[in-house]
């Protein structure tokens, strides 16, 4: 069976009307759960938190294993679930890999649930 895809977050809007306006159907509602269930885990929350809050506003991943207490195969695991779903963007520099948050993806995901 093959791997579920991941609607990157980006393109949620443009199939996704606010859960509260209407009815969602079953095909984006497993999208969509698949896009939140990225964010659903608090050392990826916490990933988010610190890669924004970096200086520059990203981080490269040894700046990150120490802070999470995770091993770099680990972090490195989280990171490519956020890159997948379309919360963080990726650049790689010499050896390092460097990641950024993708400006509105976090928006973008909120509206999915905005009650007005």
């Amino acid at each position: 069976m093959p791997a579920a895809q991941l609607i990157p977050v980006r393109d949620l809007q443009s199939c996704c009307a606010p859960l509260t306006r209407e009815a969602i159907s079953s095909g984006n509602a497993e999208s969509l759960a698949r896009s939140l269930k990225a964010l659903a885990d608090p050392s990826r929350l916490r990933l988010l938190s610190l890669v924004a809050a970096h200086e520059g506003g990203e981080a490269c991943v040894c700046d990150l294993t120490d802070p999470l207490g995770l091993s770099q195969p680990t972090v490195s695991h989280h990171l490519k679930v956020l890159v997948d779903a379309g919360y963080l963007s990726v650049q790689k520099r010499g050896t390092w890999h460097y990641y950024g948050l993708v400006p509105g993806a976090l928006d973008s995901a909120a509206g999915l649930l905005a009650t007005v």
